[in-house]
């Protein structure tokens, strides 16, 4: 039986679902979801993401790594942990940067949390020469006690969203149906839902308005959230987003760098949701951590040295080699790409001197 299947009937069998548990199906089904089965980064697959673009990406970040854990008066031990690591560019990037550091490489201890075996052993030969013995975790809270720095960059985008529309009943909940031809459609829950589930800026929105909740982000933002401020680092988060509730739609699907429809052949295409940074940084504050306003990627990067990395970079390069490297960091930098689209946001410990850069 397929995954599409498997969804249909238990959407016949027990009426229709939540977009997130739909997504979760999709995506984290143990024998057909999405990340379970494939291998959906790079040219080759279905998306690229920054790590993947330029070598720089992941070494600016592990670079802001060295400067916190210099900063957090250089801990002979701690741990540092990746959620959602991709192929393990990132993490490779960044222990390589963080070598020229006294001391750092012999007081890291790496972890990445990572729910797909196919990319935990893509990422195993990827950091085997690291030099660190890499530890694979489901969840974070398997995470051992300990200093600890985060890294998150395009994780809380992939986890599953519920979506309300306005309506003269209230907010009701759009759900996922199956329709005579037995195809997925979206329909709308008789019922409304209680207002507590709406951000409070958008309870009055009108008739007809959209808004996305991510439930799964609050929780794993808490989670960290009061970690860090138990055992002391910071959490660097990169996504796409933005910075206050809104209204609209942002769910979106994409096969092969293309965009799709996200109800169609779940378990063979990427589904993703912007992030709401103001959603984050309330459930950080509610676990008494502090949280540093997010940057844009452009900020955030030249913040940490990108010109100097790349006027290095290109110091003994080829012509047609420096034109590769300085169109990658426009990438990545650049308002019409992904300079101001994506964000970089910290959650540190009540009070902690704000990290580079934001200071």
């Amino acid at each position: 039986m397929s995954l599409s299947q498997r969804i249909s009937q238990r959407i016949l069998s027990g009426g229709p679902i939540s977009l997130a548990e739909f997504m979760e199906a999709a995506l984290g089904d143990p024998e057909f979801g999405y990340y379970m089965t494939k291998e959906p980064f790079g040219v080759g697959g279905d998306f690229i993401t920054a790590p993947e673009i330029s070598q720089i990406f992941g070494e600016l970040i592990g670079l802001w790594c060295a400067a916190l854990w210099l900063q957090l008066d250089s801990p002979s031990s701690f741990h540092l942990v990746e959620l959602g690591p991709g192929r393990g560019t990132l993490m490779a990037d960044a222990l390589r940067a963080t070598k020229t550091v006294p001391g750092f490489q012999q007081s890291v201890h790496v972890h990445l949390v990572e729910m797909s075996p196919k990319l935990q052993q893509v990422q195993q030969k990827t950091l085997g020469s690291s030099g660190h013995t890499i530890k694979w975790h489901r969840h974070i809270e398997d995470v051992p006690h300990g200093v600890t720095i985060v890294i998150a960059n395009e994780f809380f985008d992939a986890l599953p969203i519920r979506q309300f529309i306005q309506t003269e009943a209230g907010w009701c909940e759009r759900l996922v149906s199956v329709n005579s031809d037995q195809q997925f459609e979206f329909s709308i829950s008789p019922h409304a839902t209680e207002e507590t589930e709406i951000p409070a800026q958008l309870v009055d929105a009108p008739p007809g308005s959209l808004v996305e909740v991510c439930e799964a982000a609050e929780a794993i933002t808490k989670t960290l959230s009061h970690r860090i401020q138990t055992n002391g680092g910071a959490a660097l988060i990169i996504d796409y987003g933005y910075l206050k509730p809104a209204i609209g739609e942002t769910l979106q699907a994409v096969s092969d760098h293309r965009f799709t429809d996200v109800l169609k052949n779940p378990g063979k295409q990427d589904l993703t949701a912007h992030v709401n940074f103001s959603s984050l940084a309330d459930a950080a504050r509610q676990q008494g951590a502090e949280v540093f306003a997010p940057l844009t990627q452009e900020q955030f990067l030249y913040g940490m040295g990108l010109k100097s990395r790349l006027a290095r970079l290109t110091n003994t390069t080829t012509p047609a080699q420096t034109h590769d490297i300085k169109t990658a960091a426009t990438r990545l930098t650049a308002a019409d790409q992904m300079g101001t689209l994506f964000k970089v946001m910290v959650i540190g410990v009540k009070n902690s001197t704000p990290p580079a850069p934001f200071a």
